[in-house]
């Protein structure tokens, strides 16, 4: 809906969305078995790859430097879309 309406509810966790396909999507992540945790903020994960990813963002190392402006990344995903701007 564009009336900014959320009308359908979860009933496992109470977040609200517009359409009924979105909840049976999140739903869905409820039943998902969260495994891998992360030891610096407890989030948990489905994948070990997910856990992987997210645990880049308590780094403080940036190993991944643009060669055109010398601004560096956590992410390698992140420099290439960076570089982009330069193209």
């Amino acid at each position: 809906t564009h009336t900014g309406e959320k009308p359908y509810k979860c009933g496992e966790c109470g977040k609200c969305f517009s359409q009924s396909w979105n909840l049976v999507i999140h739903q869905k992540t409820h039943g998902i078995a969260k495994l891998y945790e992360c030891p610096k903020c407890q989030k948990r994960f489905p994948k070990r790859s997910a856990l992987i990813q997210h645990k880049t963002i308590h780094l403080e190392e940036k190993p991944f430097k643009c060669q055109e402006c010398g601004k560096s990344f956590k992410l390698r995903s992140r420099l290439l879309n960076h570089e982009k701007v330069h193209a």
